[in-house]
């Protein structure tokens, strides 16, 4: 990564996150702290606002803004892309926001990038997933862990047995062609991976279950990366 660019995202962590210190700088940025005091200096050089307090660490002067984003063409083409995956894979509410802001990036984009946009764009995504049940349940699994609501499915596993279950939902997760939900089961009492393409009826729960107190996303998501439980049970 460009010196340019490393500043420019030091500057947004401390807009973001301020005040930080030259240590969680380091790790942010994947580099030593002596680096990040470089870059401090080089910033204050360059006129923008930083400051530093003994023991709690750097910010930016309040009202600070940072000119208007300039991408190059190949971040233009990385945010449409991403952005028509948003519109076309996911559900019902994220997508129209998708579309809107498709519509907004296109409108502002410079004329030059013209050739990434448009009828000539070459990534594309298709949209055949909102023909699909699955895209309607993708909208209602994602409102209720927006809410965090517990939701009653019905499951239809990879051996084709239907069961009835009691999910937290916790997360939605893509994975190249199927999305799979992350969710405690209380019939398991346990963290379980449901495929969204599978669950044939979703439905608010009425009345919903104690959840345990260490339940939560963090701990799903620490749970799927260890080395000694690599993979959450897929019902």
């Amino acid at each position: 990564m460009r010196k340019s660019d490393r500043l420019f995202q030091l500057t947004n962590m401390l807009r973001k996150h301020q005040p930080m210190t030259a240590k969680q700088l380091a790790e942010k940025l994947l580099v030593s702290e002596r680096t990040v005091y470089r870059y401090i200096d080089d910033l204050s050089l360059s006129g923008i606002p930083i400051y530093g307090e003994p023991g709690v660490g750097y910010r930016l002067s309040a009202g600070f803004e940072l000119p208007p984003l300039q991408l190059s063409p190949g971040e233009l083409e990385a945010l449409i892309t991403g952005v028509s995956f948003i519109a076309s894979l996911t559900g019902k509410n994220l997508a129209a926001s998708a579309q809107s802001l498709l519509s907004k990036i296109e409108a502002a984009r410079p004329s030059e990038l013209i050739q990434t946009t448009g009828q000539d764009r070459v990534v594309r995504v298709p949209a055949n997933h909102r023909e699909t049940k699955a895209y309607q349940i993708w909208e209602k699994i994602h409102v209720a862990i927006a809410e965090k609501r517990w939701i009653n499915i019905t499951y239809q596993s990879l051996s084709e047995v239907i069961t009835s279950r009691t999910v937290f939902p916790l997360g939605l997760f893509y994975w190249g062609g199927k999305w799979t939900l992350g969710a405690w089961c209380d019939m398991r009492g346990d963290y379980r991976d449901f495929r969204i393409d599978r669950i044939a009826q979703l439905e608010r729960c009425d009345n919903e279950p104690s959840l345990p107190d260490f339940v939560a996303l963090s701990a799903y998501i620490e749970l799927k990366d260890s080395p000694e439980l690599k993979n959450i049970h897929i019902d």
